[in-house]
């Protein structure tokens, strides 16, 4: 039973989601607009993939090519990590973070896809973090799908609070795998390693979505365009992005897109797509050369991890959303 819901209920779960946007974050803000058993409230953003003025743009050019029934906040998060400077990820995600779509032009030579004009709210992410948490309580998921940053600085003003909420779902970490930063590490933890700590040993009802998983689920350029199809100006969007990220794919990681966060998305409407363990995680930010080393310890609270996934169903479930989103 879901917690904060009578039993069979097929209303839709409110979600907050915090993002650094992102290819893999625009697909699974897609995904969560796509997808009936989710209904995004708000969105928070945090410097990760890359600076925070652009993934908060980002999220303004996503809201414009999605056009979501349902308008979501939108709140500026932290523009650094706690303690680090920021590392970021453009040559996964374009200079802009989507693809390089902004140096996209039609006919006329303008911009193909202009930032618009977002309504910011005026408190940041960690306050509407809270304020969500107050307003849906144990009904409420967020979903981290970029460094824990907004998430730490909530627990660090008000722990008590941002413990009401129902269920946090955390794409992160690399448990019994190696990570994608470095080494040891996955990228999120690695660019704030003291906000995951913070985060995973607070005693949160967390769900890690690790790399151990995420790497299993690869969408290819033909599944995406067969699916998609005419899908409008939202599936030419997502089109337009991705290329830059299956160019990366087929240079880099053998082809396609890894879902990361997508199959975090996916994940926080239905759980029952992955195999779960209950694990006590901690996360280290010391020495230098295991930052953000994510490693199973007796003396760190559990939450629940994805250990295994069924990836066609996963893979089936972020096509059906997509394309719901786009149509």
């Amino acid at each position: 039973m879901i917690p904060g819901r009578p039993e069979g209920s097929q209303l839709p779960r409110p979600v907050l989601i915090d993002t650094d946007p992102g290819i893999d974050d625009a697909l699974a803000l897609f995904l969560a607009w796509g997808t009936p058993a989710l209904r995004v409230e708000a969105i928070t953003t945090v410097a990760g993939n890359v600076g925070v003025d652009l993934t908060t743009a980002n999220v303004a050019r996503l809201l414009a090519a999605a056009g979501p029934a349902h308008r979501p906040r939108v709140a500026q998060g932290a523009a650094a990590p706690l303690r680090h400077s920021l590392t970021t990820a453009a040559h996964v995600h374009g200079d802009d973070g989507l693809g390089n779509v902004g140096r996209l032009r039609r006919a006329d030579g303008a911009p193909r896809y202009p930032i618009p004009s977002l309504d910011l709210e005026t408190r940041d992410g960690a306050d509407l973090i809270l304020e969500t948490v107050d307003r849906f309580g144990e009904d409420l998921v967020v979903v981290a799908l970029g460094p824990l940053t907004n998430l730490a600085l909530a627990l660090r003003r008000d722990g008590d609070r941002l413990r009401r909420v129902g269920r946090i779902v955390v794409m992160g970490g690399a448990v019994t795998v190696p990570g994608n930063a470095t080494p040891a590490a996955e990228f999120n933890f690695y660019v704030d390693p003291e906000a995951a700590a913070a985060v995973l040993a607070a005693g949160l009802p967390l769900d890690l979505v690790p790399l151990d998983v995420t790497r299993g689920v690869v969408l290819g350029r033909a599944d995406l365009e067969g699916a998609l199809g005419t899908g409008g100006e939202g599936g030419r969007f997502l089109l337009d992005l991705c290329a830059h990220g299956f160019a990366f794919g087929a240079a880099r990681e053998g082809g396609g897109i890894t879902l990361h966060d997508p199959l975090a998305m996916a994940l926080a409407a239905d759980p029952a797509l992955a195999g779960w363990t209950s694990l006590p995680v901690l996360v280290e930010s010391e020495p230098a050369e295991r930052r953000g080393r994510s490693f199973v310890n007796r003396g760190a609270p559990p939450c629940r991890v994805a250990l295994d996934v069924d990836v066609p169903r996963a893979l089936a479930r972020a096509l059906e959303g997509l394309c719901r989103a786009c149509a």
